[in-house]
Order: structure tokens, then C-alpha cells, then sequence
């Protein structure tokens, strides 16, 4: 038998110890392939965000070709750790240290190879079906098939480099042990866990550090403290404060020793400390993936809320008009739609009142807006008006610099003539000001007034919109047969036109439509999502493949423990339930932290973008997550446990 030959039927016969590694690195491969083959689809930059999208998967092909380097390293590093007997074995029987670092290179080698096979086999097969759901779900035009051999080259050389580098590091955990070591390496008594109470102190500083660098101000610069004191505190918790806890509850020898508590209770004393590495990778990963979801979903949330909220779905911006644009082009493409539509052209200019913003606007634009909605008809007197508190989200009811003057109150603008004193008559809170003339208030004077107001500024300084109202339209988001999507489309590149057919060619203005708006943020967002539904999937697997390994590196101790057990009268049952509540541990442990994190690092960042309603995203996320991990639960818990029958008496 060959030395090639040799390595090859060590794989074969610890097949089960290597399928959970193969099948999961089988599934990077094949990730990464397909990442790979987006990119360099020759249609791709022909397409509209081609470009965008293809940044998007280069992104994300880097991030899990870094992952796989970390997962291949510790599952090689476990499936050595578990082997140390077999290896001593092959001391006793003659083979030098060289030949074993050679016999684990060409195995990892041979599952590599293998991996990539399959991986770029399970690519092909499945890439008509990715390219359609990548350019479905993202919005774009769908892509034909083509022989991606730039991306299998690129797969192919990525991973073998990967996996013979990896293989060469690894060879540092087997050292130059000797026989008697190596046999006895994983049979020795383990000592009691013990934890640090001053790295427990230090672990606790740390995730309060990073908690208060996340409230206080939000910068580039508490971000980055957060994230390495918040990964810091994560790792010390696993590694020092959850053993300290262990410790301190098995003092407690009332609610302790009891049934089968005291022996899973123990038992996860040393589980917690040997995985610390483990659960603390597993929760990183998690809480990453799960925070980036929950803000992309939250954005995408918010996106819609401003789709309905907008009850103006054609909008014409000008920034520098002496007269009305002449909106014949759209009234033109409105009508041959057949389509009931109100209109309303309002002028308005920005100035300053006790060192605030504000925006000014006509008594007659002001009744044209509300007229269109239903709402209340004013009159003003000389020297009077009407406040309006204009800011809509929770961020901006805090703002700083900002006067909400109540009815009866003086105001004073302040303009080039002089300041100019108006009395409040009424007070209105109006949110869609915010999103129409991007100001958190507004003051409505008579026409007169505004006219005198607006003569004392340049030409540039008075902006206008037009607005379209369309009650058939309404504020659910469209499918793509809709009448707004249609007329949306064809309203592309009035720009010019408007500005073409109008008297004053001397200004400057652009033309937006509800749909459009929306439809390119929805796009945005759908890259990233579905660029994270892939990598959450990998995440999701490969943690389920780290508590996969760390098992049956385990399994021998646990099953010579439970054969001793046996002998002394614990029954299948209760080992069974120790054995259940143990894994469970394993498994939810980092979910629930994971979720803790979650919470606390998106609240800050989802305020900044005025986002307070995140219940639905943070449920989805981690209901997929929760499915997933119980699914991958059930499916370890019974090998386990079937393994563990095998040795008992």
C-alpha cells in the first residue's frame, strides 16, 4: 500500500469525524464559486448597477474566503487534537515525525481537492437557478448562462492554496512529541477549571466600555472601541466569567445535588472552558451577520414607510427659478395614462429665526397643499403667521437649535433688511415638509408678505417644487405591472425636457418620482440582503460544524465516562437528558448572547438613521437563526446520543 494510498483510506475509515468538515467546505466552495461567477459574467457591467453588484459579491467572496481560512484552521487543529493516539500508534511503529506531518498534509489535501470537485460541480448545477434568484431578487435583468472558466480557475487556486497553507500551519500542533505523550495526550485528567477573577473584572470592564463608547456619542472612533473591547469582553466572558459563575453556582450544594444536575452542571464546567475559542468564534460570527440583517431589513422596513407616507409621487425640485417650469412633457405622459391627477407649485426660501433654520412659504402655496389633502384652508392678517413643526422622526424631536414656538409667541426672521416680527397665530405639526423641503420648520406669512420677504433675496436663493398628487395610486408599494411603475419609467430624463420647454432656461432643478426613489434604495439594500442571507448561511452552518467537531473530539472522554456511569446505575434516560441539556447549552448559549449583542450595538446606529421600530427585523433575523440552529440541534443531538447508548453497559 502507497503512502498516498494510506492517507486516503485514513480519511475513508474516519469518515464520520471528516463529513460535517468535507460537506462544509463543499458548501464555502460552492459559494464562493458562485460569488465568483457573478463577477465575472461578461453581461454583468452592461446592466445598470452591474458594477455596483459586482463590488458587492467581490466583497463578499473576500469575506468568506477570510472565514474559510479561519474554520479550515480549526477544524484540521481539532481533527489533530482528537488523533493523538493514532499517531503515537504509528511512532511506536516506526513512522518519523516527517512522515506525519506528510501523512496530514496529503490528507487535508485529498479532503480539499475533493471539496473543490464538489464544490464547483454543485456551483454548475446550480448556477442557472443562482444567477435568477441573485438578479429576481436584487431587481435587475436576468443573466444567461455561460462557461464560467475564469471563475473556476480562481476557485480552484484560491482554495488549494488555501488548504496547503493552512495544512503547512497546522503542522506546529503536532510538534515533535514523543510516543508515550502523544498516547496519553487526550486520556489525561483534566484539572478543575479555574477562572481569573481578574480577568472576569477585566471582561466586565471591557463590555461596559464598549456599551458606554455606543451611547455616549456615536463616531468612527466609538465604533472602533466598541467592536474591539465589545469582541474582547465576549472572549473573557466565555473564557473566565461563565466558569466563574459555574464555580460559584456548584457551591450551592441544595439545588445541586440533585438527580442528574450535578453532572451535567459539572460536565459544562469543562465543556464552557475547552470551547471557549469555539463558543466565542460561534458568537462573533453570529452577532455579526445577525447586525448587519437587522439594519439592512430595518433600512429596507424604513424605505417602505416612506413609500407610504409620500403622497406626492411625481416631485420637480428647483433650486433657481424667476417663474414656473412649464410641466406640459408630464402632464402629457399623465393624461395619455389616463390617470386623475392634482397639482400644486410651492415657493419657499430658507432663513434663520433665534439662530435657527427655517423655511418661508406663501399663505396661498401653504392652502394649495392642504387643499389637495383635505386639510384646513387658512387666512392670515399683516404680520402674522403660521408655525409648523415639521421634523418627523424621534432623532430629529431632540434636535438641538430648535424653537417650537407655541400660539401667541413672536417670531423674529431674520433678513437683509432687517429682523421682521411675526406674531403666531396658529401652530401645525406637518412630517412630510421634512421630506418635501428638507427643513424641520416652517413659517406660512400672507402673500404680500412673502413677496416683499422673497424681493430683498437674489433670484437663487427662492426655490420652488411641483407636486403631483395621484389618489389612484395610493401608498402600497407597486408591483411591476402597476401603472406607476409604468409611468415612473417612461418619466425618465424629464429632466431635460422640462427644462427645454420652459421660458427660463437659467435654472437648475431635477425630477424625481416615488418609485424611482424607492426602487433604488430597495435595490441597494436587496444586494446586501441577499448578499447576507448567503453569508448568514454559512455562518449558520459552520458554527453548527464547530459544535459538530467539538463533540466528537469529546466523544471517546464522554463515552468512557457514561460507560463508568452506567456501571453505577445512571439509566439511558438520564443520560440522555444530560446529555440533551448540554448541547443545548452548546447550541443556544451563543444564539442568546448573540441576540443580547444585537440588540445593544444596532439601537444606536438604527437612531442615527431615525429608525426606532426594528421589532419585526430582530425577529426575523433571529427566528431564521433560531430555526436553523434547532434544526442542526436535533440532528447532532441524536448521533450524540446514539453513540453515547453504544457505550453504555
Amino acid at each position: 500500500m502507497s503512502f498516498p494510498q494510506f492517507a486516503f483510506n485514513n480519511i475513508r475509515r474516519n469518515g464520520r469525524a471528516y463529513i460535517a468538515f468535507f460537506l462544509s467546505s463543499v458548501f464555502m466552495v460552492m459559494i464562493f464559486f458562485a460569488y465568483a461567477m457573478f463577477i465575472y459574467h461578461p453581461y454583468v457591467e452592461k446592466l445598470p448597477i452591474g458594477k455596483t453588484t459586482a463590488a458587492g459579491m467581490q466583497v463578499a467572496s473576500v469575506i468568506v474566503y477570510v472565514f474559510a481560512i479561519f474554520f479550515v484552521m480549526y477544524s484540521i487543529s481539532a481533527f489533530l487534537k482528537s488523533r493523538n493516539k493514532e499517531f503515537g500508534i504509528l511512532t511506536i511503529l516506526g513512522a518519523e515525525p516527517g512522515q506525519i506531518r506528510r501523512l496530514v498534509i496529503l490528507e487535508n489535501m485529498f479532503i480539499g481537492f475533493l471539496s473543490i470537485i464538489a464544490g464547483i460541480g454543485g456551483g454548475m448545477l446550480l448556477s442557472k437557478l443562482f444567477l435568477m434568484l441573485t438578479t429576481r431578487f436584487i431587481g435587475m435583468d436576468d443573466l444567461p448562462f455561460y462557461f464560467p472558466i475564469k471563475a473556476m480557475l480562481i476557485t480552484v487556486g484560491a482554495f488549494l492554496l488555501l488548504f496547503f497553507f493552512i495544512s503547512l500551519f497546522t503542522l506546529f500542533f503536532i510538534g515533535n512529541k514523543r510516543a508515550l505523550e502523544l498516547l496519553t495526550g487526550t486520556s489525561k485528567p483534566k484539572k478543575e477549571p479555574k477562572a481569573s477573577w481578574v480577568f472576569s473584572i477585566l471582561g466586565l470592564a471591557f463590555l461596559a466600555t464598549g456599551f458606554i463608547s455606543l451611547y455616549s456619542s456615536l463616531s468612527s472612533e466609538s465604533i472602533l472601541i466598541a467592536a474591539v473591547t465589545g469582541i474582547a469582553g465576549t472572549y473573557f466572558f466565555y473564557s473566565q466569567l461563565s466558569v466563574l459563575a459555574i464555580r460559584l453556582l456548584k457551591r450551592n450544594r441544595k439545588r445541586i445535588w440533585h438527580g442528574t444536575r450535578l453532572l451535567w452542571i459539572s460536565e459544562m464546567s469543562y465543556k464552557i472552558k475547552d470551547n471557549a475559542r469555539m463558543l466565542f468564534m460561534v458568537t462573533v460570527v453570529i452577532a455579526i451577520a445577525s447586525m448587519s440583517a437587522v439594519v439592512i431589513l430595518s433600512l429596507d422596513q424604513q424605505n417602505r414607510q416612506v413609500f407610504r407616507d409620500n403622497h406626492f409621487p411625481i416631485r420637480y425640485n428647483v433650486y433657481s427659478a424667476s417663474e414656473e417650469p412649464n410641466m406640459a412633457p408630464v402632464n402629457e405622459v399623465l393624461d395619455a395614462a389616463g390617470l386623475q391627477y392634482q397639482d400644486a407649485y410651492l415657493e419657499y426660501f430658507w432663513t434663520s429665526t433665534d439662530d435657527s433654520g427655517i423655511s418661508v412659504m406663501s399663505l396661498s402655496d401653504f392652502n394649495q397643499f392642504n387643499a389637495i389633502q383635505n386639510k384646513p384652508i387658512y387666512t392670515l392678517a399683516s404680520h402674522t403667521g403660521i408655525f409648523i413643526d415639521s421634523r418627523n422622526m424621534e432623532k430629529f424631536r431632540h434636535q438641538e437649535r430648535f424653537h417650537a414656538y407655541a400660539k401667541g409667541d413672536q417670531l423674529t426672521l431674520d433678513m437683509n433688511s432687517g429682523p421682521v416680527k411675526i406674531d403666531v397665530r396658529y401652530t401645525e405639526i406637518e412630517p412630510e415638509f421634512n421630506g418635501l423641503l428638507y427643513t424641520s420648520a416652517l413659517v406660512i406669512v400672507n402673500d404680500e408678505e412673502f413677496k416683499a420677504l422673497a424681493g430683498q433675496l437674489d433670484k437663487d436663493a427662492v426655490s420652488g417644487k411641483y407636486l403631483y398628487h395621484i389618489p389612484s395610486w395610493g401608498g402600497s408599494v407597486p408591483d411591476r405591472q402597476s401603472s406607476e411603475v409604468m409611468v415612473s419609467d417612461r418619466l425618465e430624463g424629464m429632466d431635460e425636457i422640462i427644462r427645454n420647454s420652459s421660458n427660463d432656461k437659467d435654472f437648475s432643478g431635477f425630477f424625481t418620482t416615488r418609485y424611482a426613489d424607492f426602487e433604488e434604495f430597495r435595490q441597494t439594500t436587496a444586494l446586501f440582503t441577499f448578499l447576507g442571507i448567503f453569508i448568514g448561511l454559512i455562518f449558520s452552518i459552520s458554527s453548527a460544524s464547530f459544535l459538530y467537531f467539538r463533540l466528537h473530539t469529546d466523544l471517546e472522554a464522554d463515552g468512557k465516562m457514561v460507560h463508568s456511569l452506567s456501571k453505577m446505575g445512571l439509566s439511558f434516560q438520564e443520560m440522555k437528558r444530560s446529555s440533551t441539556i448540554q448541547i443545548a447549552i452548546l447550541f443556544f448559549f451563543p444564539i442568546l448572547i448573540s441576540i443580547i449583542e444585537t440588540l445593544v450595538v444596532v439601537k444606536p446606529f438604527l437612531k442615527e438613521f431615525g429608525i426606532t421600530e426594528y421589532t419585526v427585523p430582530v425577529l426575523t433575523v433571529f427566528g431564521a437563526f433560531l430555526l436553523a440552529q434547532t434544526f442542526y440541534f436535533f440532528v447532532i443531538r441524536s448521533r450524540y446520543i446514539s453513540s453515547l447508548r453504544k457505550m453504555m453497559v
